[in-house]
């Protein structure tokens, strides 16, 4: 475990996560969400954590591995094509993951979702929280548009759209 992503964790207070997304963030998340799932069949979920906790730290838990965690917690792999895409923000880190249900992984693959990782990482570390959630789930969308199933007159919304704040 190394000492300095210890320290940053156990230093990141549950007040700064409601800081980076207070409900105004968290009401345009969601509506980014709402009008994104219009155009595609595939569903976004949202999720941000300010930190690990320790016994999470000491098993040197990754960001990937707790994204997944994340991914079956929220039953994002729920839905009926499998095209559930988690987008997850680990704030101690800085660190962006998008986990895809099989259904959109398979079509898109790994690269498909790493600009947009790294692209919202860039705006995470100079602060810009609200900005980089937006572009998130709007290169998520964009993903979505051309590997998923075209959105059907008769299809439900089967994910809520409101981002969830883990931890906080």
């Amino acid at each position: 475990m190394r000492t300095i992503r210890l320290l940053r964790h156990l230093a990141y207070f549950p007040w700064r996560t409601r800081a980076a997304f207070p409900p105004a963030t968290l009401r345009a998340v969601a509506a980014a969400i709402r009008a994104a799932e219009q155009r595609h069949g595939g569903e976004i979920r949202f999720a941000v954590e300010g930190a690990l906790d320790l016994p999470e730290l000491w098993r040197g838990l990754s960001p990937r591995d707790r994204a997944v965690e994340v991914f079956s917690q929220l039953r994002v792999w729920d839905t009926e094509n499998n095209d559930g895409v988690l987008i997850y923000l680990l704030l101690a880190d800085r660190d962006v993951e998008i986990v895809a249900d099989r259904g959109v992984h398979r079509n898109a693959g790994p690269q498909a979702w790493e600009a947009v990782c790294r692209d919202m990482e860039a705006l995470l570390r100079v602060g810009r929280f609200e900005q980089a959630a937006l572009h998130g789930v709007e290169g998520v969308s964009a993903v979505l548009a051309r590997h998923a199933l075209p959105r059907r007159s008769d299809t439900r919304n089967e994910l809520p759209d409101w981002p969830v704040l883990l931890r906080w």
